[in-house]
């Protein structure tokens, strides 16, 4: 077990972390903020689902998600249907123009990580995701244990995903 000084060294770093989310932010569009891009990636990763379960993904409370759910689909990025097992419910979506945006969105962030990280070996940076993974399951992140519906038929992944 780490010591006490390891753990508020993590502390530390953790906490710096957000300017490393800053920088990436930065490279997104201007129309699409960094929720709205986790909400694409995360339709695309497990497909249509209820804003409920959206919500529980993305681990925030359901008012935040309907704002996050506003946003793409007024820029036509997800579609909304009726759900046939409750019709007061909707099924999201993410659609072509959806997709299109998610592409870009994960090349630019591949672009920036890739500049910024281009002294580290593929060793270090595989060390890093599987140290990132194992702390989000750590503190429960339901995308961590969570089985997409439709994997195997999209290759898109921003780095929130690894």
């Amino acid at each position: 077990m780490a010591t006490q000084r390891h753990y508020e060294e993590l502390a530390r770093q953790l906490s710096a972390i957000g300017t490393v989310k800053r920088g990436l932010s930065r490279v997104l569009p201007a129309d699409c903020p960094s929720g709205a891009a986790v909400v694409l990636m995360l339709l695309d990763r497990y497909g249509e689902m209820r804003m409920g379960r959206l919500a529980e993904l993305l681990d925030i409370d359901m008012s935040v998600t309907s704002r996050h759910v506003a946003h793409v689909a007024d820029r036509g990025w997800v579609d909304r249907k009726p759900d046939p097992l409750d019709r007061r419910s909707r099924l999201l979506s993410i659609n072509t123009s959806g997709r299109a945006l998610l592409g870009e969105v994960s090349e630019r962030y591949t672009k920036a990580l890739a500049s910024c990280l281009s002294d580290w070996s593929d060793e270090d940076v595989d060390r890093l995701n599987e140290l990132l993974a194992r702390l989000r399951t750590n503190f429960g992140d339901t995308r961590s244990r969570a089985v997409p519906q439709h994997a195997a038929s999209s290759t898109t992944r921003t780095p929130s995903q690894r």
